[in-house]
């Protein structure tokens, strides 16, 4: 295996579908030669040229427009929109046109599309280039939703999801790009709708997704460390599709439940999350179901405001002890 950072991971993955299939293309702004604003797509433009490499004008409608196009017609483009917030002025083309298309066609026309953004805070961009917009593209029917914790699921899960033929949002967490983790050497793809949980503790489950899943490991080694609590954690992975079963398992294993999100509270996944518990397990519960989130609140750009606004580490033990 080599180790590779997350945003190398991307790069590894694009790299890998591209060259086992001729209809993948990229485009995206100064995704070519500058190589990404985040530097995730270096190497691209001088391996697959630029017929597959391409920079576009700064208009995240014309990615999506374009995007969709190509999907129509049988290739498999992957588009990068460069801060998740800027899917806001490309919505009606995501929300109303790529993710009805199949089924308003009855299936004639299928989509098969991967769009890529930095998404979540984390690094001090404010609230405008510092959203989670995760549980945004969770309530469109029609779409998929995929956000990778550590560089080897970018790799496979990204694989997984040009291979797709749904459209695919696919969330990049902008903090963790610099993160280091093994990944598979060859072709490595991964499974969409499928959680991994770490750890086998009996008292707790922490149910995370993206940057949230490296604080909620590290909370739960402090629990069972310091205080005694037994935790696994529950990388969901994708929200849409969504691993019911493995997050059940969890939660009848455990009794008790805590989602981390960095998405706002009001209308998060992790709310999904509680009302698929409450449903399925509430009988298997010890005690009620805790989300800890962002507040419903723009994020701050100061460090210490922001600090204190996305789930930290500390903020997750704290929590769970007082609960306990």
């Amino acid at each position: 295996m080599a180790e590779l950072t997350y945003r190398e991971a991307v790069a590894a993955g694009l790299a890998q579908e591209m060259e086992r299939d001729d209809s993948v293309y990229f485009i995206g702004e100064d995704v070519a030669a500058p190589g990404g604003v985040f530097k995730t797509t270096g190497g691209l433009l001088e391996r697959f040229g630029p017929r597959r490499v391409r920079d576009t004008p700064i208009s995240e409608e014309a990615i999506a427009g374009a995007v969709m196009g190509a999907a129509m017609t049988g290739l498999r483009p992957v588009g990068e929109i460069m801060f998740s917030d800027f899917f806001a002025t490309c919505w009606d083309i995501v929300a109303n046109q790529i993710a009805k298309t199949r089924y308003m066609t009855n299936g004639q026309v299928t989509l098969p599309l991967v769009i890529r953004a930095a998404n979540g805070g984390g690094l001090r961009f404010g609230a405008q280039h510092s959203q989670s917009v995760e549980n945004w593209a969770m309530a469109v029917p029609g779409l998929k939703v995929v956000a990778p914790s550590n560089p080897a699921d970018v790799k496979g899960l990204l694989a997984a999801s040009i291979r797709d033929d749904d459209p695919v949002i696919f969330l990049e967490a902008k903090s963790l790009y610099p993160t280091k983790g093994e990944v598979p050497d060859g072709e490595h793809v991964e499974e969409l709708g499928r959680a991994v949980v770490h750890g086998d503790g009996e008292d707790v489950v922490l149910v995370a997704l993206a940057a949230m899943v490296p604080r909620a490991i590290e909370a739960g080694e402090r629990l069972r460390d310091e205080h005694g609590i037994g935790c696994r954690v529950v990388d969901l992975r994708s929200l849409v599709p969504l691993d019911v079963s493995t997050l059940l398992e969890s939660v009848r294993a455990t009794g008790r439940v805590f989602t981390v999100e960095e998405n706002p509270r009001l209308c998060g996944w992790g709310a999904e999350i509680s009302s698929i518990v409450a449903e399925e397990a509430l009988y298997d519960l010890d005690g009620p179901i805790v989300r800890i989130t962002t507040p419903h609140v723009p994020l701050p750009a100061a460090e210490t405001l922001e600090d204190a606004t996305i789930p930290s580490a500390s903020r997750i033990v704290d929590t769970v002890v007082k609960e306990q």
